[in-house]
């Protein structure tokens, strides 16, 4: 009996993720549930520089001010609820002082270019089409922050928009980076502030348009992972979201990670990754006596096996 659908996916065999690889992860908030995995494997990884960016026009901003090397001054700060802001970015960069969210700004955008320009895959994941833009300056911000919404217009990006930007952005990091994977997917976060069917339109411009791309390109570099069919479709059941019903809970985050891993993680990576995980768990250890000899023997034991994985990979660190 067969009691679930199951979304094919073919395992990418040209360009997988090693622990040589160099990652850059930037969108919503379910590219730093995959890069929260990533992190606890030890690869190499930059992930969201400026914070949480929901929508495809916010990323643009932030790859084309990267690669152009902006530099963030006064002007492009606003002033709410006793912190400093920008409207390119999340508001965890958002500061008491200016100096400080612009010291954060011009290094994230520093960080993001050596970053794009290194990269061996870059995972963009699309949140929404829905954007806001502020009516003073007409400009579509990443981050309203608690800005009284009267302040902004409303608007859905069309498919066509969504594939424009997406273009744009692929033929900005091309400018910097030829040999980048790029791989987009699409949040199986539910928007539903916007509305039921505005969450499924939203979400079926960012499929069409991503789609659109990928029927045109002869780039094999250009790449599609069905985070949001695998969550509607394979964990089809309330029992995989978290309290708010919104957000996939641990359990999901893990059983889609599971089927990153199976399509991008390369073979030999997977057993480093079996050996890390295992360090992991040692590391988080509580023993009944800190005294006892196992437990010094079970130290010495992990503090090899510790030594052993940051020779062969110097960049890790535990």
């Amino acid at each position: 009996m067969i009691l679930q659908t199951k979304v094919i996916v073919q395992k990418e065999a040209n360009n997988p993720i090693s622990y040589a690889s160099k990652m850059v992860l930037l969108g919503s908030c379910f590219s730093e549930n995959i890069g929260a995995q990533l992190d606890h494997f030890k690869f190499q990884t930059v992930q969201n520089p400026f914070g949480i960016l929901f929508h495809p026009k916010a990323i643009k901003t932030l790859v084309a001010n990267a690669i152009h090397e902006k530099t963030y001054t006064q002007k492009d700060l606003v002033f709410q609820n006793e912190r400093w802001h920008c409207f390119d970015a999340h508001s965890k960069l958002s500061a008491l002082v200016k100096k400080d969210i612009l010291l954060q700004l011009n290094k994230a955008t520093a960080a993001t270019n050596l970053a794009l320009k290194e990269a061996t895959h870059l995972l963009i994941t699309l949140g929404t089409s829905w954007v806001y833009r502020d009516t003073a300056s007409h400009k579509i911000v990443a981050n309203c922050h608690k800005i009284p919404q009267k302040n902004f217009a409303k608007e859905l990006l069309s498919v066509q928009e969504v594939t424009e930007t997406l273009s744009e952005i692929i033929a900005l990091i091309r400018s910097v980076n030829t040999q980048v994977n790029i791989i987009f997917t699409v949040s199986p976060v539910r928007h539903l502030k916007d509305g039921f069917v505005e969450n499924t339109q939203s979400k079926s411009h960012l499929i069409a348009a991503i789609q659109a791309l990928l029927e045109r390109s002869k780039n094999t570099k250009l790449h599609y992972f069905p985070s949001y069919e695998i969550m509607m479709d394979e964990l089809r059941d309330y029992r995989f979201y978290a309290e708010d019903l919104i957000h996939p809970n641990t359990t999901a985050i893990q059983y889609i990670w599971e089927r990153f891993t199976s399509t991008w993680i390369a073979k030999k990576a997977c057993e480093t990754m079996q050996e890390i995980n295992s360090i992991q768990k040692g590391l988080s250890h509580k023993p009944f006596d800190v005294n006892s000899i196992q437990h010094q023997k079970f130290l010495t034991n992990l503090t090899a096996r510790i030594t052993k994985i940051e020779t062969e990979f110097p960049f890790i660190k535990f």
